[in-house]
């Protein structure tokens, strides 16, 4: 049997796993993987053969949380694999950095995409509500739209092609806003991420990469998804959207770096749940704090799944982290600035992983208002991967990729 025999194109039958939010699961399903990670990867990618698919990782959530590490996760498959055999695995793993450094650099993206979802509600008339409650819980009478809606609503996942087949019905077919699609996303997503999804969205509509859009074909997903659907009545041949003004990329945050000399508390938060792994002033720590704003997404509702794997994680991170270390732990809620505060005590620094911008950045904005008001430190820790990769992340990422073999050099 070779790589490519492992893969069949009937549909799958599996029912999806469940979102186990651990460290240890990660690597179960990372080494779980590994041998379709090179040929077998490639040639099957764009498949969706329904929830329980295997031809693709499944990694993202404890990717995005990293559980896992993106530097741990292709150091893995190259050990395994050659970078030619492994080479489109690898570039979907840096696709994430990619979308992070993007929008380092172009902060407004996020705060437009954010601010626009919130307009549009605020001014949304009860017609228009009707139809975006139809293609938000799969009432359009488009087969594979609505069964993915339910897929969406009921696992906490889609398929990365399924994504933007998704988003361009969304956008071109049904002509609902695009910031309204990227924000049900966030609401619904486990692995949703504020750079990932607020750029794929917005390349799909055509103004990441200007006039270049991505159209979803009936032909495409009936190939792709096994004949499971047939599509009819999508837009044929729309055209891209267009804005006004490109925003410009601007210089990426340096943070102000952790001191040794300082007693400090650490902060744990859904952006990098592997704070092990970090360049922090360890013996200075004598506390963690777990922070955690899922509902920060959105001003919508946010899903019981989408909620429940990020606290968890947050949780069961913060706790083994506590354990090892012997350190206590305080439960940090959002916009409480007076228990980070308590959980202080005399420490006279908070050092954490780098909070890129999106809703954690936001949602800590008073505590860290509260801290600067008290002349204390919010330390960030930029992990050597994302500052080796996000320099390169100015322009499209067909200019990034010519980078990965060298970034993949550097893999410690």
């Amino acid at each position: 049997m070779t790589a490519l025999d492992l893969f069949s194109d009937a549909p799958s039958d599996r029912p999806a796993e469940p979102l186990v939010p651990t460290r240890e699961e990660g690597l179960r399903r990372l080494r779980d993987f590994l041998p379709r990670a090179g040929a077998a990867y490639a040639a099957r990618r764009n498949h969706d053969e329904g929830p329980g698919r295997r031809n693709v990782s499944r990694l993202s959530p404890w990717i995005r949380h990293r559980l896992i590490t993106e530097e741990e996760t292709v150091a893995a498959v190259l050990a395994r694999h050659s970078y030619d055999a492994a080479e489109k695995f690898v570039q979907e793993v840096f696709w994430r950095t990619y979308w992070k450094g993007h929008l380092e650099m172009r902060p407004a993206l996020w705060s437009g995409a954010r601010d626009g979802a919130v307009a549009l509600r605020e001014a949304a008339s009860p017609a228009f509500l009707a139809r975006l409650a139809d293609a938000e819980e799969g009432r359009t009478g488009i087969d594979c739209f609505d069964a993915w809606a339910r897929e969406l609503a009921e696992t906490g996942f889609l398929h990365n092609h399924t994504r933007m087949w998704f988003a361009s019905i969304w956008i071109f077919t049904l002509r609902l806003p695009w910031e309204l699609g990227a924000d049900l996303f966030l609401r619904r997503l486990a692995d949703a991420d504020a750079a990932s999804n607020t750029l794929s969205w917005r390349w799909v509509a055509g103004l990441h990469t200007k006039g270049k859009h991505y159209v979803a074909r009936a032909d495409n997903i009936e190939k792709h998804t096994g004949g499971r659907f047939s599509p009819r009545g999508l837009a044929a041949s729309p055209e891209p959207l267009v804005e006004a003004d490109a925003v410009q990329p601007g210089p990426i945050r340096a943070p102000v770096p952790p001191r040794a000399d300082l007693s400090s508390i650490l902060l744990v938060t859904e952006e990098d749940l592997r704070p092990e792994d970090l360049d922090l002033p360890w013996p200075s720590i004598r506390g963690i704090a777990a922070f955690c704003a899922p509902d920060a997404r959105s001003s919508a509702p946010v899903s019981e799944a989408a909620r429940l794997f990020t606290t968890q994680a947050v949780r069961i991170a913060a706790e083994r982290l506590a354990e090892a270390r012997g350190l206590p732990l305080a439960w940090i809620e959002p916009g409480d600035a007076a228990a980070l505060e308590a959980a202080l005590g005399g420490a006279e620094q908070v050092v954490t992983g780098f909070i890129p911008v999106g809703w954690t950045a936001d949602a800590l904005v008073p505590v860290r208002r509260a801290l600067a008001a008290r002349g204390i430190p919010f330390a960030q820790a930029l992990r050597p991967w994302d500052a080796r990769a996000w320099p390169h992340a100015r322009r499209g990422f067909f200019a990034f990729k010519e980078h990965l073999p060298a970034l993949c050099r550097a893999i410690a």
